[in-house]
């Protein structure tokens, strides 16, 4: 079985280790275009026409799943890439946990990138599974970069000014882009001061994994576990950042 993620960096390593848990044998490639990096200040057409990149490099690998592991890139481009890759190639798209963490109740922050905060798709999904939450939308700009390239003042920086924009006293708070995930123990403790002590945290990777697992047409057939990573289309290793967080840590000794 062979499943390929994209993202616009290494936000997809959240996704990927948890596939990796599920099925260790799983063959994994990684696409991604770090040097296209922030996609969250871009325009939904720059979105679109990068995660189209991304994914056509990765489909010419014949997956039998393709991720989005990214929130901005399924915000924007999941219509576009379902369009063209459907029904012969099945697309996961990467949505904000908004739904379970609205039936919690009580006050509910998303943190997610500027180009998600505040866009459409968001909103309709605070809309239509909202209910009777008290949510709270919190751009974090700055931080998916930081996450990426490693700079560790950079995502303290970046990671406080969000909290000072967080509501006290919330109850659930929503990981709206897959390079969060990564990052989650100092997000918690900038946050947990101020929170419900019973504070939830929501990403979207586990639930992501398992929809590609169901999605693939035969996942009785066996993989051999190898990782093949692509830049821009072009093959690499995963970046030397990768391993700065764990769940590159446990992806990296396999690298095919």
């Amino acid at each position: 079985m062979k499943i390929a993620l994209m993202d616009s960096g290494i936000g997809l390593l959240a996704a990927a280790d948890a596939l990796r848990k599920l099925r260790p044998d799983v063959d994994l490639v990684l696409s991604s275009n770090p040097a296209s990096m922030p996609w969250g200040p871009r325009t939904p057409d720059e979105v679109t026409e990068l995660a189209l990149g991304c994914c056509r490099a990765a489909a010419a690998h014949a997956p039998d799943a393709l991720v989005i592991a990214c929130n901005t890139a399924s915000v924007h481009a999941l219509a576009a890439v379902r369009a063209e890759f459907e029904p012969g190639l099945p697309i996961i798209g990467t949505v904000p946990a908004i739904k379970p963490a609205a039936a919690l109740g009580g006050r509910v922050a998303i943190w997610a990138t500027p180009a998600t905060t505040g866009s459409a798709y968001q909103r309709g999904l605070i809309r239509d599974f909202g209910g009777t939450a008290d949510i709270t939308e919190v751009a974090c700009p700055g931080l998916a970069d930081a996450v990426e390239h490693g700079d560790d003042e950079g995502i303290t920086a970046a990671i406080a000014d969000a909290a000072a924009r967080t509501p006290q006293g919330i109850d659930a708070l929503v990981l709206g882009c897959t390079h969060y995930e990564l990052v989650v123990d100092r997000i918690r403790a900038a946050v947990a001061p101020t929170a419900s002590p019973a504070l939830t945290f929501l990403g979207s990777a586990d639930a992501v994994a398992a929809q590609a697992l169901r999605r693939v047409a035969d996942p009785s057939r066996p993989g051999t576990g190898t990782l093949t990573v692509l830049h821009a289309g072009t093959p690499a290793t995963l970046p030397g950042t990768a391993t700065l967080y764990p769940q590159g840590r446990t992806l990296a000794p396999v690298t095919a």
